[in-house]
């Protein structure tokens, strides 16, 4: 009897290590999200997403980059003028320029950034970076910093920047 229960034990615990190991491979083989897909599921970039597919950049944007996106909230959107999110969306040469404008090429952490007066865009205009009361790109607050994604990092802005 004491022989039968060490033996289901054993196995027992076996079974558990394994469960447990399997479990833990499965996590390590979770691909790491790009940029869009860490925005997709972060919920609060709806509307970025959605214009993004509609200046089809979700495959550059999914690419191996890197790159450093300032990505304006849903809220930042809301507080565009009346019609001017419609307007971009009709028209993909002005909705390009303006999400290329929130894009910098290559891997800028916040520690990166605080040491810059400006980046250049992937549109190739240049944003100002304010560090004198936090950190701003142009106008934009920046309200959260370093979100990692596979391909870069996302810096969440207040305010949609709007090239010259």
């Amino acid at each position: 009897m004491i022989r039968k229960l060490s033996m289901v034990l054993v196995l027992g615990g076996i079974v558990g290590y394994a469960a447990v190991s399997l479990a833990g491979d499965d996590k390590a083989k979770e691909k790491p999200k790009t940029i869009v897909e860490t925005a997709v599921a972060a919920g609060q970039f709806k509307t970025l997403v959605k214009a993004i597919e509609a200046a089809e950049l979700v495959d550059t944007l999914n690419g191996p980059g890197p790159f450093t996106v300032f990505a304006p909230t849903d809220e930042a959107f809301a507080k565009l003028p009346a019609g001017a999110l419609d307007g971009l969306l009709k028209d993909k040469a002005k909705l390009k320029a303006v999400l290329t404008y929130h894009v910098v090429s290559g891997k800028l952490m916040a520690a990166d950034v605080v040491k810059l007066k400006d980046a250049k865009t992937v549109n190739g205009q240049l944003v100002t970076i304010d560090t004198k009361d936090g950190v701003k790109v142009n106008d934009a607050r920046v309200v959260k910093t370093d979100i990692e994604a596979s391909n870069g990092v996302i810096h969440v802005i207040d305010t949609v920047l709007m090239p010259k």
